[in-house]
Formats: structure tokens, C-alpha cells, sequence
């Protein structure tokens, strides 16, 4: 039963869009799916389903949570392969002296407008590094994140695609949950 990796953007942040984990275990058991683990009280849940259409399932996800929570949350959707092949293309890997904290892997849930991929590259963000790959867009923020220089409203504005980021050490912590799950 193929394992995924859900990632919600904007849960638990700042104060809002609150929810509790164990009611979001519960959310998603209800729509059938199984082996469901939340990891930190930020919207990462890891499950196992039969489902294929990934696309329609976080749209029933999505769903589910504005019904039961009152707000809307985008819901991102990988399966374990995929958050994989996402640490593998990390392009700061080899780098040395990179700090976890400060490199985020941001997910997005189509691929992003080619238009939009050019102006984000054009953008001056110094020091700030990015790089897009597929429906991935690696940043890592040199000072880091509490005053960036990158706006994260514009990227969702230039790649027209719902997106939600993570730091690289959440990312294995999720790949790890995932590989448990896909073992048992």
C-alpha cells in the first residue's frame, strides 16, 4: 500500500488555522486512509491509502478539513519516492557549512508557470539562494528567516501553484516516517 506525505500550508502558524494533530489524524482516518502519523503541530501527516488520484485525494482532503476546521488549508501531496528524489536533487547537498534550519524544500502542488519560474530566478534576493527543480524550489536563506529578503507571496504569485515549505531536517524526519511505514 503505497505510503504518503501530506504537507498543509499555513496550519498552526502565527496563531492561526489552528488544529490540534490528533484531531487531524482523526480527519484523515475518517476519509479511510490508514496508518496515519502526524509529525510537529505544523500540518504534516504521513499515511498509507490505495488511492492513485493523488490530485482529486488532497482535494477531498482539502475538503474535509474546511468542513470540519472552518478554514481553508492547501493540502501537498508526495508519496515516499517522491520526497526522496526531492532530498536527492537537494542542490545545497554537497555544500559545506549549510545550516538546516535555514534551507527549506518548498513543495508545490503543480508543476510552476514557466514565466513565473523566470522572474522568480530574475528576482534579486541576495544573499538568499534559489533554485526551482520540477515541483520543487530550494531555498536556503544565508541569515536566516526571520527578516528574508524573498517574498513568499510571490512565489506563489509568479509559479501559480498552491506551495508549502519545509526545513531539510523536517523533510528527513517525514521521508524517515514514510520509509517506517512502507516497511511495516
Amino acid at each position: 500500500m503505497p505510503v504518503i506525505v501530506s504537507l498543509l500550508r499555513g496550519v498552526n502558524v502565527g496563531g492561526h488555522n489552528q488544529v490540534k494533530m490528533d484531531a487531524l489524524r482523526a480527519l484523515y482516518e475518517s476519509l479511510g486512509l490508514r496508518r496515519v502519523e502526524t509529525f510537529i503541530n505544523s500540518g504534516n501527516v504521513v499515511f498509507a491509502t490505495q488511492a492513485r488520484d493523488l490530485k482529486a485525494l488532497a482535494g477531498r482532503i482539502e475538503s474535509a478539513i474546511e468542513n470540519s476546521c472552518g478554514f481553508h488549508a492547501d493540502v501537498v501531496l508526495r508519496d515516499a519516492a517522491q520526497i526522496r528524489d526531492a532530498l536527492a536533487r537537494n542542490p545545497f547537498a554537497r555544500r559545506s557549512g549549510i545550516e538546516p534550519a535555514k534551507l527549506l524544500i518548498t513543495f508545490l502542488a503543480d508543476q510552476p508557470d514557466p514565466e513565473g519560474c523566470v522572474k522568480l530566478r530574475a528576482m534579486d534576493i541576495h544573499p538568499e539562494e534559489l533554485h526551482i527543480d520540477g515541483r520543487e524550489v530550494y531555498v536556503y536563506f544565508t541569515n536566516g528567516l526571520a527578516r528574508p529578503k524573498l517574498s513568499w507571496a510571490l512565489v506563489g504569485k509568479h509559479l501559480k501553484t498552491a506551495a508549502t515549505a519545509r526545513n531539510i531536517t523536517t523533510v528527513q524526519k517525514l521521508l524517515a516516517i514514510a520509509e517506517r511505514l512502507e516497511a511495516a
